[in-house]
């Protein structure tokens, strides 16, 4: 499963409720994935790619290799 390699951010699973006239007739499974970007980011020294999600790369915990 797809992970982010900083905050571990990964794919959650939830219900989704159909409502008609006030009431909750139905309901289904919903996966929520999370934004992952495949970026080179220097990593104790040295460039990997990795897997991080795109709140991660805005907050600037990662250092992007240039």
């Amino acid at each position: 499963m797809a992970k982010c390699a900083y905050c571990g951010k990964e794919t959650s699973f939830g219900k989704q409720l159909s409502i008609t006239r006030s009431h909750i007739s139905k309901r289904t499974t919903r996966t929520v994935k999370p934004n992952l970007r495949h970026v080179k980011a220097v990593v104790d020294g040295k460039v990997q790619r990795v897997c991080v999600c795109s709140k991660c790369l805005r907050s600037g915990k990662v250092q992007r290799a240039v």
